[in-house]
């Protein structure tokens, strides 16, 4: 690729949610930016981390006013051609579900030279926030991440893996559920919801695939990650019984609390 012109950019993973998951890299880097585009839902206090740029907001949120693909391929362009140092803030991690194809190809179009730094992706946020590991010896050896939301609106449930991860897909939970028993996951299979992970108000809720569409009430209108199989399942050992209050081999009791974790049982009836 041919460089040309004054800047450069460089596309940081801010992480999943709060400030601090941002990797040490990440945060030495956005130090440097003259100009900062971000995602919607980037962390607020990441600007303490370079109060002398530029921040334009360049979200995109599903099934709200966003900022257009082909706009945000043009910012960067302009801005990498008038200062020395571009920051592409997005969510999570750049290579999931972020655009990055898009705008690597729009940069390496006009002879701008790039850098990715990696990030927490919000799958991983959501495994540690309900303690529920993505990978489990000898049942879960597989994972696999899909989008619940497609630029045509379609959704496409598979069963390709132990664990499936779905992102965006809080709007669409009762769909979801439908399309998984149609992809031969057990109607009793595993799933754990998680809203808002790696935020101190991230919420998680244990379900079936049967009982899915109980969740779309609890987590609504909060980025989610649906959770299905090996990696979806609850642990058993003494100390999360002990915390959860139940006795050995008795599931966990179900906890409710705006802030935190929130366990429905498996077997609960839906709600209305």
């Amino acid at each position: 690729m041919k460089v040309s012109g004054k800047g450069r950019v460089i596309f940081i993973g801010a992480g999943p949610g709060a400030a601090d998951l941002i990797t040490l890299r990440g945060s030495r880097l956005l130090a440097q930016a003259d100009v900062v585009l971000f995602d919607a839902l980037t962390d607020p206090a990441l600007q303490a981390f370079a109060p002398k740029a530029q921040w334009v907001n360049v979200g995109k949120r599903g099934y709200c006013d966003s900022t257009g693909q082909t706009a945000i391929n043009a910012l960067l362009v302009k801005y990498a051609r008038e200062v020395g140092t571009v920051v592409r803030l997005k969510g999570g991690d750049p290579s999931v579900f972020g655009r990055l194809e898009e705008e690597l190809e729009a940069l390496a179009q006009a002879g701008i030279a790039c850098e990715v730094v990696p990030g927490v992706t919000a799958a991983i946020a959501a495994a540690a926030s309900s303690q529920r590991p993505l990978t489990r010896r000898g049942t879960g050896r597989s994972v696999s991440l899909a989008t619940a939301m497609t630029r045509t609106g379609d959704l496409n449930a598979t069963r390709t893996a132990d664990t499936e991860v779905f992102y965006m897909a809080g709007k669409q939970l009762a769909a979801l559920s439908r399309q998984l028993v149609a992809a031969t996951w057990p109607a009793d299979a595993p799933v754990s919801v998680v809203s808002r992970a790696g935020w101190p108000d991230a919420m998680h809720s244990d379900h079936t695939v049967r009982t899915l569409a109980e969740a779309s009430v609890l987590h609504a209108g909060r980025p989610t990650i649906v959770t299905v199989g090996a990696g979806a399942r609850s642990l058993s050992s003494p100390l999360q019984m002990a915390s959860s209050g139940a006795s050995p081999g008795e599931p966990l009791k179900s906890v409710a609390s705006p802030v935190g974790d929130v366990h429905t049982p498996a077997t609960s009836k839906p709600e209305p």
